[in-house]
């Protein structure tokens, strides 16, 4: 961890911990947050061996279990939900939803133009759900087949489709897939949220977010989810 992230790695004097410290079931790598237990255990490893983890617990308590629907619902979902508050997502797709039924690849394509613009998408992201449909109607994108694949493997087969980078994979491994140690580090909630939860003036790019997170092994999403939780709480006061 180089200089820069100093303020990243401690607070004050008080270490985040080490990532031996962090006991790591069997399997860790494709366990998931299926209840509220899941989350819990996670946030007890955290708080055990985390300074700020402890602390951000202490001010909020545990963040709720975020999971969406996996395939291409959960992942159109996200793509609309992009660079959007939640309010304006949710809204976007409940009229997109609405507009086209049943909500699968076929009956996407087909769709006249102008039900889902008037679902409120920018054209990017229409393209970007056509690209994801086609990707799922021949077979390059199988949910069946994220469900088994590793991190890497999801990631490198999202990233594939036209429109879909990073973030979305890392959202999808996070909440659709619901794997407990996964991460988002360009996310920029995640990163104002970290920054200031650290105290620092800048907020961290997403190397440095992404270099901090190691050290929550194997419980990354548990403690994204405390950040933007916290980070919630703040906005809200």
């Amino acid at each position: 961890m180089h200089d820069g992230m100093t303020g990243m790695a401690e607070t004050g004097k008080r270490r985040v911990g080490r990532r031996s410290d962090i006991t790591r079931p069997k399997d860790m790598a494709y366990a998931t947050l299926e209840t509220m237990a899941d989350v819990h255990r996670g946030v007890a490893e955290l708080t055990r061996v985390c300074p700020l983890m402890k602390r951000l617990h202490d001010e909020v308590g545990d963040p709720p279990l975020r999971r969406l629907a996996g395939g291409f619902p959960g992942l159109a979902r996200i793509v609309v939900g992009q660079q959007l508050s939640v309010a304006s997502a949710q809204a976007i797709w409940q009229r997109l939803e609405a507009a086209v039924v049943p909500f699968d690849p076929p009956t996407l394509c087909a769709a006249p133009a102008g039900i889902v613009q008037g679902a409120g998408l920018s054209a990017a992201k229409i393209r970007t759900l056509h690209a994801l449909a086609e990707a799922f109607t021949s077979g390059r994108v199988c949910a069946d087949r994220l469900e088994r694949a590793s991190e890497a493997e999801v990631r490198a087969t999202l990233c594939a489709v036209p429109g879909i980078g990073p973030w979305t994979a890392d959202i999808y491994i996070m909440f659709c897939l619901g794997r407990a140690d996964a991460f988002a580090p360009g996310d920029l909630a995640l990163q104002e949220g970290a920054r200031i939860a650290v105290g620092r003036d800048d907020r961290p790019s997403a190397a440095e977010l992404g270099a901090l997170a190691e050290v929550w092994r194997p419980w990354r999403t548990v403690a994204a989810c405390l950040i933007w939780h916290a980070y919630a709480h703040r906005r809200a006061r």
